[in-house]
């Protein structure tokens, strides 16, 4: 029998062996059952290249929004999160397709090759000031005094905040993680009253961009208000998703691939060699362990998945992180190398909602890592184990990152 007509296998993803080590785990779920069934979860698990990169172009398949968790909540715990609830029905890739492509389409006004080229020189600057912060001590955290701190300084950047409120901006960040997973109520509660004081806050500055416009998205979003495409509420609320997703993921990617460095000394030794290799470095980093290991899809139809065919109305996961290591399309797809040629990885997504960040996720990666291994010729794991927090529902990201140098 094929893998394509074998069965549905039934899987527990809260397993030892899920937890010391999910990659080995997804190897054998691709084998064994290309189209998984997680009971735990109420949905199916992809695990193969092909049939996810076909999920990510299927518009039968619907981004699976944040709404989801809210709907195991008491009515009267969902009645008490309902202004949550109507900022999350406004984000985009949480929308109606059609809302999510219109979304889309005016923030491609701004995010461009020229924005992030122009951001280039602000990230070096923002990556050494953050670095001659920790040099006097010899050692920093490198996700709280790094890789936290940078993208937030980006992000600050972009929707025109002060200087003075970077800090402000990381704690909503960390205060809305919960909406992105299996957050209790009570934690859903506090991201909500953040959500809410990010909005008020963010009100203030889009009433300044429509008197004096700068080049930063909130003035994209209001001229765009102007012209009729948006309103407010939804200006508002996808700034917001935008300080998570252009904040969280590029923290972690950055704090992800330098674990992989570690472990493999020989690899960071060819990239000290060779600074240049690092572009294709920053892939593999993507490919070995993305800032989004799994992503949701709602279907909207009956769709065709690994041989079977999925009723409507039923979620699916696209373990990115297993198609990123499958056999069928990768070398050697255990093996970190930085030299891997045609990276065909999915952690940016595809089709209708790949990434509108990726390229500058990308720089902010790049130059990040490039500044820190040239400023620190000894930096050195300060950790004997990784402190990994596990992520829903498969994945991990770090807590904090100790580190030294000379």
């Amino acid at each position: 029998m094929s893998d394509d007509t074998a069965p549905v296998r039934e899987y527990d993803l809260f397993t030892p062996e899920v937890m010391a080590d999910p990659n080995a785990f997804l190897h054998r779920v691709r084998a064994e059952s290309p189209l998984a069934w997680l009971p735990q979860f109420d949905g199916y698990l992809l695990t193969r290249h092909a049939d996810i990169s076909a999920a990510l172009r299927d518009k039968r398949m619907e981004s699976a929004n944040m709404l989801r968790g809210l709907q195991r909540l008491t009515p009267e715990q969902q009645e008490e999160l309902a202004p949550a609830r109507r900022a999350i029905e406004m984000w985009m890739g949480h929308t109606v397709p059609a809302d999510h492509v219109r979304f889309q389409q005016l923030l491609k006004r701004y995010f461009t090759p020229a924005m992030v080229d122009r951001l280039r020189p602000r990230v070096r600057e923002f990556t050494h000031e953050l670095l001659d912060a920790v040099a006097p001590k010899g050692q920093m955290d490198v996700v709280r005094d790094l890789a936290y701190p940078l993208p937030a300084n980006v992000i600050a950047e972009l929707l025109g905040m002060p200087v003075s409120d970077r800090e402000q901006l990381q704690a909503w960040s960390r205060d809305i993680l919960p909406v992105f997973g299996q957050g209790d109520f009570a934690q859903l509660r506090h991201a909500q009253d953040s959500m809410l004081e990010m909005h008020d806050y963010l009100r203030a500055l889009a009433a300044d961009r429509r008197r004096n416009p700068r080049e930063d998205v909130l003035s994209t979003f209001m001229a765009a208000e102007a012209e009729g495409i948006v309103t407010e509420d939804e200006a508002i609320a996808n700034c917001v998703l935008l300080l998570f997703a252009g904040h969280e993921t590029t923290a972690n990617l950055i704090a992800n691939g330098l674990v992989l460095l570690f472990d493999n000394p020989g690899r960071l030794a060819e990239l000290r060699a060779n600074p240049d290799l690092m572009p294709s470095a920053v892939e593999e980093m993507l490919r070995c362990d993305g800032p989004a290991g799994v992503i949701g899809r709602f279907t909207t139809e009956p769709v065709e998945l690994a041989g079977h065919t999925v009723p409507a109305g039923k979620y699916v996961f696209l373990a990115l992180m297993a198609a990123n290591r499958d056999p069928d399309v990768f070398a050697d797809p255990d093996t970190f190398d930085i030299t891997r040629q045609r990276n065909r990885h999915l952690s940016f997504g595809m089709g209708t909602y790949y990434c509108l960040g990726a390229a500058l996720a990308r720089m902010e990666t790049d130059e990040c890592l490039r500044i820190l291994l040239d400023r620190c010729p000894d930096l050195a794991p300060g950790y004997e184990t990784p402190a990994w927090l596990p992520s829903v529902p498969i994945g991990h990201r770090l807590e904090s990152l100790p580190v030294t140098f000379g």
